[in-house]
């Protein structure tokens, strides 16, 4: 069975949860965040460009009034005379060649920047698993192609619930699961943040905690079975 509702993140971005039910104790959530649009890439790509062409005209305006400042003055026909005819070519060829090095470095920086945040930073999905007889599994998918990958044994997880913090001098809320302490197994050891990309509301994370209570208990119930 499967099923899809829209919630909202935390600044109000649009999320779809999809869940999906392999078997009665055994559950996918997925959390999927908006793509990235061709608005905000153009966007950044022209204040790349028009940051480019303003230290171009700084840079350009700086090197002609350096220029101007060093040159001779012939007195003896009462002319100012910076420079000849060859002295103006190469000036151009010299302020042509410095207009293709700065475009073709705001090309390539944008490139980079593009490419280092669709492969470090744009997560574009998340999926939290959870098998009462294995244990959680966490993926990040994000927008390069690239996959995340964390798994929990299920005789490691102590709980699963929602948490509060304070984020840009606000209270939120997120899942978390509890770790086990090895040594003092009815305290809990470590927290790990579930949906840390995708920052849903209190909501949406009422709705996956709710599930994963549900397969938790059928796990509990069976593990002190005798």
């Amino acid at each position: 069975m499967e099923d899809e509702k829209s919630f909202s993140d935390i600044c109000g971005g649009r999320l779809a949860l999809r869940r999906r039910y392999y078997s009665p104790y055994c559950c996918e959530f997925g959390l999927t965040s908006a793509r990235l649009s061709l608005c905000s890439l153009s966007a950044v790509t022209c204040a790349v460009w028009l940051a480019a062409y303003g230290l171009f005209t700084l840079w350009e305006h700086s090197n002609q009034r350096k220029a101007f400042s060093s040159c001779p003055v012939n007195l003896l026909n009462g002319i100012g005379t910076c420079r000849g005819a060859f002295g103006d070519l190469t000036a151009c060829v010299w302020l042509c060649l410095q207009n293709s090095m700065i475009l073709s470095a705001a090309i390539f920086i944008n490139i980079v920047g593009l490419l280092g945040y669709l492969h470090f930073v744009k997560v574009d999905q998340e999926t939290l698993l959870i098998i009462d007889s294995l244990g959680i599994q966490m993926t990040s998918s994000y927008a390069s192609g690239k996959e995340n990958t964390t798994f929990i044994e299920m005789d490691k997880v102590k709980d699963v619930i929602i948490n509060e913090a304070i984020y840009m001098q606000k209270v939120i809320y997120y899942l978390c699961i509890l770790l086990k302490d090895p040594g003092k197994p009815q305290e809990a050891s470590q927290v790990v943040p579930v949906f840390q990309s995708a920052k849903p509301r209190l909501d949406c994370l009422i709705e996956i905690y709710r599930s994963c209570q549900e397969i938790l208990a059928h796990q509990k119930a069976t593990s002190t079975r005798p």
